[in-house]
């Protein structure tokens, strides 16, 4: 039998020391930042990729089919991140040639690491934010108009795309919705005609919606719209 007495037990100790030069107060903070950062990981996915516009198409897809819970919240959510990464690939191949790799060469500072960092991010912004939700912003914090894209902060910038991310995707998802809109109309139109009022619409409905996608190669074609509205 096994002596449990006999077993050596680890124990992990935690203590705060002051720090005894300024290089290691410097590694402190760098690790005090790294932590921040990974902690807004998932919102900066949030603001400042194409997350948002996808993942407002899926889901308003899916209300214009007429489907409560196919595909699933983790399903969307999924292909959303896939298509997210695709479409940012050569923008974060950018941050990593530009930013990340000359800064673990230790050729720059930490300073021009954000600096060359946020350029790949701010030209995309820039190509997906409308002038008028930039100006809004601009003129809500009290800016004077700036003469050129380097003179706009990420402060600034970053919910200006966010609303001009979710104007889109409301746009694109009202365009979705007409098809299938008319369907409904035409089948209740049409039991209403025959008398059948016992029968939900639904149900005559959905299968007809579904059977429309699937011929029409939705997905396909909602995809490749997706992606290409961001070039």
């Amino acid at each position: 039998m096994i002596n449990l007495l006999a077993l050596a037990i680890p124990t992990v100790k935690l203590s705060v020391e002051g720090a005894q030069n300024a290089p290691q107060f410097s590694i402190f903070l760098q690790i005090l930042l790294l932590l921040t950062i990974l902690s807004i990981a998932p919102a900066l996915l949030l603001m400042l990729t194409s997350f948002t516009r996808l993942i407002v198409v899926f889901s308003i897809l899916r209300h214009a089919l007429g489907l409560q819970q196919t595909p699933p919240n983790q399903v969307l959510i999924s292909l959303a991140l896939f298509l997210t990464f695709f479409i940012m690939a050569p923008i974060f191949k950018d941050i990593y040639q530009q930013a990340l790799k000359p800064y673990m060469n230790k050729e720059i500072s930490e300073e021009e690491l954000f600096k060359r960092a946020s350029a790949p991010l701010k030209e995309f912004m820039f190509k997906n934010t409308r002038e008028k939700d930039l100006a809004l912003f601009i003129n809500l914090r009290g800016e004077e108009r700036p003469k050129n894209k380097e003179e706009v902060s990420l402060l600034t910038l970053i919910p200006a795309f966010m609303i001009s991310e979710l104007k889109t995707a409301f746009q694109i998802g009202f365009l979705l919705y007409i098809p299938f809109l008319v369907i409904d109309i035409v089948v209740s139109s049409v039991l209403i005609s025959m008398g059948v009022l016992m029968l939900p619409p639904m149900m005559i409905s959905l299968p007809l919606k579904l059977l429309l996608f699937v011929l029409v190669d939705g997905w396909n074609l909602l995809v490749m719209s997706l992606v290409k509205s961001f070039y």
